[in-house]
């Protein structure tokens, strides 16, 4: 993925999609700590189909404390991302609908190449930074999207949330990230990015969660 895709607003890194890269955790960007956790919700088509509606709708974000504000549209919907298959090998771009969708409250859905502001405070940390949608799948068995930071202030990164139907039936919603502290308190104190890294994760795995139990790593 190129950040040429994204000219009037560059993400602020230059790995992006590295968080669908097979060996995140063991090789991630210089610079930058890699996470992950996941948590089953369940089984079945229509527990798949239920989260992943909430995904694509922002309600991960909402329901961690997080406003999801000025969503804008990539007007050129050109591009949804990359794959990698099992040898790190770039894929063919995915493919991305240009349908605008919108959830209940009028948030525009979750689209390829849109932006939001993320404003809020999840456990003591507070969030406001601008974001970009950098990659969208959205497979019968596989929905996931990745946002990475624009002009952060706190933390430079990426974000990834999947939702996966497995060939058991069980229903998995995985968050995988890597970032960079920016801010002078998080280059100063390193644990601190770590537990920020933490809390937001567990929140998010939290409001997915039908009854929330301890999560995979």
């Amino acid at each position: 993925m190129r950040r040429s895709n994204f000219e009037d607003q560059p993400v602020d890194y230059a790995a992006v999609g590295a968080t669908l890269a097979h060996d995140l955790l063991q090789y991630p960007p210089r610079g930058f700590a890699p996470f992950e956790a996941s948590i089953r919700l369940g089984s079945g088509e229509e527990r798949f189909d239920a989260a992943s509606a909430s995904l694509l709708s922002w309600d991960i974000q909402h329901g961690s404390g997080i406003d999801v504000l000025d969503v804008k549209a990539d007007a050129s919907q050109r591009y949804g991302g990359i794959r990698y298959d099992d040898d790190g090998t770039a894929l063919e771009p995915i493919a991305v609908s240009t349908e605008q969708r919108f959830a209940a409250d009028g948030t525009p859905y979750v689209a390829a190449g849109s932006s939001a502001r993320l404003r809020g405070r999840v456990g003591s940390f507070r969030i406001d930074e601008r974001v970009r949608i950098v990659l969208l799948i959205e497979e019968p068995t596989v929905v996931a999207f990745a946002y990475g930071t624009v002009g952060a202030h706190r933390v430079s990164g990426e974000e990834l949330f999947r939702v996966e139907r497995r060939d058991d039936d069980s229903v998995w919603f995985t968050v995988r990230s890597f970032t960079r502290p920016v801010s002078l308190a998080y280059r100063l104190f390193p644990p601190l990015a770590k537990m920020r890294r933490k809390t937001f994760t567990t929140a998010y795995l939290r409001s997915l969660s039908p009854l929330w139990s301890t999560p995979t790593t």
